[in-house]
C-alpha cells in the first residue's frame, strides 16, 4: 500500500501514510475542509446562509 499524500511506502506507524508528516498534511485537509464535497441544494445554502448571520451578529 502506497500513502495517498505523498504515495511513498506505508509505514504500520503511521498508516495509512508514511510519515507523521503525511499524516498532519490530511488532518490539515480535513479540518481545512479540503476533502469536502460541495452542495447544490438550496437547503444548504439556506442553512449556510443561516449560521454565517448568526455569527456576524454574536459579539466578539
Amino acid at each position: 500500500m502506497s500513502c495517498p499524500i505523498c504515495a511513498d511506502k506505508t509505514d504500520a506507524r503511521y498508516k495509512p501514510f508514511c510519515s507523521r508528516r503525511c499524516a498532519d498534511i490530511d488532518l490539515a485537509k480535513w479540518l481545512g475542509g479540503g476533502y469536502a464535497l460541495p452542495s447544490t441544494d438550496p437547503e444548504d445554502a439556506e442553512h449556510l446562509a443561516d449560521e454565517l448571520e448568526k455569527q456576524a451578529q454574536k459579539p466578539h
